[in-house]
């Protein structure tokens, strides 16, 4: 049974297996709303053993679940506000993210997202500014909402250009991670359509998808539980953190790429 199940999926061996259950398991804490470090973490993992596109489109379905989770764990805390400046801007930018992305380089584009990511950081470290709301901006946010979906489509790195613009805004933490679920629930729907394009939901990714499920499930739940209990006095300063980190992660793999 176990020889014809790794014949059936893409698990078949324990590297492979371990890969996956690590992949999935920190972006799931992540889709809870640990911030974006985790979730940047998955692609990279899995591409250690399987291709990068490979391994995007098998986490592409589980994200899809995990962001159903996420609606119903964070359901009512949102802010329609900053989704109605953001979300049209997305959807121009998956656009543009699949018209071109024969001909975008994804090494390049986490370079600026990791550049972008660790500029914010220093500007709000450099002039104290994480104390301090800022309002909201059909300009702003109709940008960074257009950089985050395109990033998402050609990089998987949407979250650094999300949180420029709303971690600014200075919500109580439920309402940013609420927000941020539907913003993203909305952008991986939309994904799928040049995904499926592309031929990549093939019976194997999606049954080895399928398998993964139930720790996508629970690491999701495990993740909201913790951010729930976050005071915004620990949750900004950590999120902070969490885009330095991406940004530091983002910069060196373009770097390393690129030479």
């Amino acid at each position: 049974m176990i020889a014809s199940l790794a014949d059936a999926t893409l698990f078949g061996d324990f590297w492979t297996v371990l890969a996956a259950i690590i992949a999935v398991l920190l972006v799931g804490l992540s889709k809870g709303g640990l911030g974006g470090a985790f979730a940047l973490m998955g692609v990279p993992i899995l591409a250690l053993v399987m291709p990068p596109l490979q391994a995007a489109a098998l986490l592409l379905p589980i994200l899809l679940i995990m962001d159903g989770v996420s609606l119903w764990a964070w359901r009512g805390w949102f802010d329609r506000e900053t989704l109605w400046r953001m979300l049209p801007g997305a959807g121009v930018g998956i656009l543009v993210g699949g018209v071109t992305a024969a001909i975008t380089s994804e090494e390049m584009v986490r370079l600026l997202v990791g550049t972008v990511a660790l500029g914010f950081v220093g500007r709000m470290v450099l002039f104290r500014a994480a104390g301090r709301a800022r309002g909201q901006s059909w300009l702003r946010g109709s940008f960074w909402g257009s950089v985050a979906g395109f990033t998402s489509f050609v990089a998987h790195a949407g979250g650094p250009p999300f949180q420029v613009y709303t971690l600014p805004l200075r919500f109580d933490p439920k309402v940013y991670t609420g927000t941020s679920v539907i913003f993203f629930a909305v952008v991986n729907l939309v994904k799928v359509v040049p995904y499926a394009a592309l031929g990549q939901f093939d019976r194997v990714t999606l049954l080895s998808a399928g398998l993964m499920l139930p720790l996508a499930i629970v690491s999701t739940l495990l993740g909201a539980m913790i951010v729930a209990r976050m005071e915004a006095r620990v949750f900004y300063p950590f999120m902070y953190a969490m885009i330095a980190l991406v940004g530091v992660k983002l910069v060196w793999d373009g770097v390393a790429a690129l030479m």
